[in-house]
């Protein structure tokens, strides 16, 4: 039995799950939010009690101080030592990682190597892993990439249509993201709801704030929505998703933009946030739509058809599919929004939704929401990347990684 810790950590925060494997059983789990500041908060949730507090946390080391401490006050262990692993969810792997990795040098000039493909992501990553590290000198340590997953796609599926020198100069090129969850999602729809099918056809739609799309053929990753960064494919919270590329430039030479400006304009300021004028969060959007708020509407609508327009365009990729499955913040929890997108490919591919099961399905259900007649099978399957995460790392301490 060992016990292996799952780690996501942002900008501003820490994701954390313990397990104890190969079991795969949750211990505790919690976040360490707005990290940087005065008026942070330290969450942790263990069996039946969980604790909330706020407080001064100014860096990651810090967070990772309170974690661990935690874990001991506690008694959830009785001494750090038995922490074996800690596996960090890294966004970016680039063309260097097509699997996991030990936390070598090598891996962490690789990872630091890949920061301007994912400014936000990556050095936080890293933070987190020094912390950690410098807490538990002992315990392996592993670099789980949101990229690696698609690292079966073809040439033609991830090569830019630009001057072939750039792409080679640069390595710029589809990388796409949420990997670690498309991967689960896939292997539970093949095991669970396929039954093994080889040569299935799935199209996976995590959809969250942050929200992409999958064609996975036999468990491999064929096509998917976000490119070289994850501001690519469809609309999400607060990044705009596919546009036509002069828009960078006109909106930058009409507004006098500079070019971190008009990043920030795409990737914060966008999606539903932009277009609605209310919220980022779909919830608030939803709310707002219903009072008749026409922006509200529209945001909603652009999102359920440029989804659509990829579950189409992977039904083609696939030749065909066996099932969809929707997965994420708003996947997993909101029937209008799963409806929204549905809607738009029932005539097309025979698609054919039970409305109760879709309105019964929220708050880590799991189930079907296709009916009986569908010519697709269509679930909800709420994602797990910490326990992908957790598995990798009992490979590595087992030497099979």
């Amino acid at each position: 039995m060992s016990k292996c810790m799952a780690v996501n950590c942002g900008s501003s925060s820490i994701k954390y799950k313990l397990f104890e494997m190969p079991e795969e059983k949750a211990i505790c789990s919690g976040l360490v939010d707005r990290v940087g500041h005065e008026d942070a908060t330290f969450k942790i949730k263990f069996g039946s009690e969980s604790h909330v507090e706020t407080l001064p946390i100014l860096d990651h080391s810090k967070g990772v101080e309170l974690i661990l401490n935690a874990l001991v006050q506690y008694k959830i262990v009785e001494k750090l030592e038995e922490i074996d692993a800690v596996g960090h969810r890294v966004a970016q792997g680039g063309k260097y990682f097509k699997k996991s990795a030990y936390m070598t040098p090598d891996t962490i000039a690789k990872i630091e190597a890949l920061v301007p493909l994912a400014p936000l992501h990556n050095p936080a990553h890293l933070l987190g892993y020094n912390a950690f590290k410098k807490a538990l000198p002992n315990a392996t340590a592993i670099a789980v990439f949101d990229s690696a997953f698609h690292s079966t796609m073809e040439e033609e599926d991830y090569t830019y249509p630009i001057p072939y020198e750039l792409t080679e100069k640069y390595d710029c090129r589809r990388y796409g993201a949420h990997g670690t969850s498309h991967q689960y999602l896939s292997e539970v729809a093949i095991e669970k709801y396929l039954h093994g099918k080889k040569d299935s056809k799935i199209i996976v739609c995590h959809l969250g704030s942050g929200a992409s799309l999958c064609a996975v053929r036999d468990g491999k990753s064929i096509a998917t929505t976000m490119g070289m960064t994850p501001l690519a494919g469809i609309m999400m919270g607060t990044r705009c998703g596919d546009i036509d590329p002069s828009v960078v430039t006109f909106l930058q030479e009409k507004e006098g933009l500079s070019a971190g400006e008009i990043n920030s304009l795409l990737n914060k300021k966008s999606g539903f946030l932009g277009v609605s004028g209310v919220s980022n969060d779909t919830r608030d959007v939803e709310k707002a739509a219903s009072e008749g708020n026409h922006r509200a509407i529209l945001a909603q609508n652009l999102f359920g058809r440029r989804a659509a327009d990829f579950i189409g365009q992977y039904f083609v990729r696939l030749g065909g599919a066996d099932m969809i499955v929707f997965s994420g913040g708003i996947g997993e929890n909101s029937a209008a929004y799963r409806k929204l997108v549905l809607d738009r490919i029932s005539e097309a591919l025979g698609v054919v939704v039970d409305e109760e099961a879709n309105k019964g399905i929220y708050g880590g259900k799991e189930g079907i929401i296709s009916a009986p007649s569908s010519k697709i099978l269509v679930a909800v399957i709420p994602t797990d990347e910490e326990v992908m995460i957790a598995r990798d790392c009992l490979k590595a301490l087992k030497g099979t990684l």
